[in-house]
């Protein structure tokens, strides 16, 4: 029977909110850091079973995202401002690394830390590398983001989603907000990503949708989140990751074809590839102990050889924002073509 891990659970004050967090390993044993960052409407319960497997060789770390789980909100202003993004996301993760590390890891530290991140996490974490990587050592991106939701092959499935989110917003409070914590909704959600046939894994995941898919601080962090969740990338940050990266994918994700992951793929130098082609995107459930694995191998062994990027960035004219897979590219585009 699956059950939840021991964990122990700490808090953080920030600048006008607190944020908790989930130690897996807490002894006085000198082992490596590992922080790990979920995913979107997720907080440490997704990454709970890798956690625990690896709990022996490392220090590993969850925080809960400013809006999931136990961790509260970024403090609303008077404007009109999405505040629950990615950047806002990598300038929390920044200073809780800063802080959990007592200020030895930071932006212009001589080593830093292994830092893994699923799905919407990858995304988070991929854009914390690519703006400071002397923070980050090596890193491991679980079901990584791809594309766009728009621009891959499940259009129709996105637009359902926005249908979704955009309703919840727009009707009255009460409403929108059984709307987003419906357990109905998350019982559709956890049928389309599952992919294991085996029975108790499945029942194990939709308990955890239903606990955890709901646990958020405020509407408006769904709504905010998730247009930043639909629209980010880890593909327009890829060229700049110049630190080992481990990418762990599905061949049956939903979030990322595998066209998509394998041109992403190519833009990075130092990587190492893993793939479950049976697999969707919910890896950190359905091949939890192998991820575990996987990722101790990595941050072991030797770090992968550089390797020549051989499809080469799109011109300015022909990225095309919010339907080409490479939205939000521009900058780096731009920043590599007049380097």
């Amino acid at each position: 029977m699956l059950e939840n891990p021991r964990a122990e659970r700490r808090s953080m004050r920030m600048d006008g909110y607190k944020v908790r967090y989930w130690f897996y390993d807490v002894d006085t044993t000198r082992k490596p850091l590992v922080v790990m960052v979920h995913g979107f409407r997720g907080d440490h319960h997704g990454l709970q079973l890798i956690a625990d497997a690896l709990r022996d060789r490392y220090h590993v770390v969850i925080p809960d995202l400013p809006g999931f789980g136990r961790s509260e909100a970024f403090p609303a202003d008077q404007g009109e401002r999405s505040l629950h993004n990615v950047a806002n996301y990598v300038a929390f993760l920044r200073e809780f690394i800063e802080r959990l590390t007592d200020g030895a890891i930071h932006p212009d530290a001589d080593h830093g830390i292994a830092l893994l991140g699923h799905s919407f996490g990858s995304v988070v974490a991929a854009h914390l590398a690519a703006d400071y990587p002397a923070m980050v050592q090596r890193l491991i991106l679980v079901n990584p983001i791809s594309e766009p939701a728009l621009a891959g092959d499940r259009v129709l499935a996105s637009q359902v989603a926005d249908t979704y989110y955009s309703l919840s917003r727009k009707l009255p409070f009460g409403l929108g907000d059984r709307l987003l914590r419906s357990d109905m909704v998350a019982d559709i959600m956890s049928r389309e990503m599952t992919t294991t046939e085996d029975p108790e894994l499945r029942e194990y995941i939709v308990n955890q949708h239903r606990a955890y898919f709901n646990s958020y601080a405020e509407r408006r962090v769904i709504t905010e989140a998730y247009l930043s969740s639909t629209s980010r990338t880890v593909a327009e940050v890829a060229p700049l990751l110049k630190m080992p990266v481990l990418l762990i994918t599905g061949g049956k994700d939903p979030m990322g074809s595998p066209r998509s992951q394998r041109r992403m793929a190519n833009w990075i130098t130092r990587r190492r590839e893993e793939a479950f082609p049976e697999v969707g995107h919910l890896i950190h459930y359905e091949k939890a102990y192998e991820t575990a694995h996987l990722v101790d191998e990595f941050l072991t062994g030797p770090a992968p050889d550089p390797v020549e990027i051989h499809e080469e960035l799109p011109s300015l004219d022909t990225a095309k924002p919010n339907t080409s897979q490479l939205t939000q590219l521009l900058p780096v585009v731009k920043r590599r073509r007049d380097g």
